[in-house]
């Protein structure tokens, strides 16, 4: 029988493993600009995007779209 992962354990690890951690994990290219790690974002392939370590999120400004850790292991 699967065992399923609550809505609390998802939001605590979405919060607690890094952002950049996990682009880095996934071998996704990164670069450090402007004080910002911008990485090549899955859907769009540009990289005009940014991570914000003080929310533990990323955006592509091209695409629009917002990520979290979990995210982006499942886009990768």
């Amino acid at each position: 029988m699967p065992q399923h992962v609550t809505k609390q354990e998802l939001r605590h690890l979405r919060n607690k493993i890094d952002i950049n951690a996990v682009i880095k994990h996934l071998k996704i290219p990164w670069k450090i600009q402007e004080g910002y790690v911008r990485f090549l974002c899955p859907l769009c392939s540009e990289f005009d995007t940014a991570t914000n370590p003080r929310t533990n999120l990323a955006r592509c400004f091209r695409c629009k779209q917002n990520f979290n850790p979990i995210d982006l292991v499942m886009v990768d």
